[in-house]
C-alpha cells in the first residue's frame, strides 16, 4: 500500500497496482543508468523535460524496486501499459519529485504537465 509521507505513488500498471517509491538505492540505480555524476547532474537531466522510453524504464524500474517489488528492467518494458503512457510517466515522475522534496500533486510545469514534461526540482545543496 503506498505511503504518501514516505514518498511513495500508487500506480496500476498491467492490472496490477503497484508501489513506486525512490529510495537511496534506486536514486544510485538513476545515477547509473541514466549516466548522471551526483544527485544534481541526475536532476538537471531530467530537468529538462525530455524522457526516452530507456529513461521511463529505468525511472520505472528502479522507484519499482525501492516500493518493494522484484522487477528486473527487461521485466518492466515487457508491462503492458493498458492506459497508455502518461498515467505511468506522470506517476514516475511524482516519485522522483518527492525524492527530491516536492509535495504531492506538485509536478508539472508552465506547459500543463504533459507527458515528459513533469521535472523533479532541482536538488537541494
Amino acid at each position: 500500500m503506498a505511503n504518501a509521507r514516505r514518498g511513495d505513488v500508487a500506480v496500476a500498471i498491467d492490472g496490477t497496482t503497484y508501489t513506486l517509491r525512490i529510495t537511496l538505492g534506486a536514486l544510485a540505480e538513476l545515477e547509473d543508468a541514466l549516466a548522471a555524476e551526483d544527485l544534481g547532474a541526475l536532476a538537471a537531466r531530467l530537468a529538462d523535460g525530455r524522457l526516452k522510453a530507456r529513461d521511463l524504464v529505468a525511472i520505472l524500474g528502479a522507484a519499482l524496486r525501492g516500493g518493494g517489488h522484484a522487477l528486473a528492467d527487461a521485466d518492466v518494458a515487457a508491462l503492458a501499459l493498458e492506459e497508455g503512457v502518461e498515467p505511468v510517466a506522470r506517476a514516475a515522475m511524482e516519485s522522483l519529485a518527492r525524492a527530491f522534496g516536492a509535495g504531492e500533486g506538485e509536478v508539472g510545469d508552465a506547459r500543463g504537465g504533459e507527458v515528459g514534461t513533469a521535472r523533479p526540482p532541482a536538488a537541494r545543496g
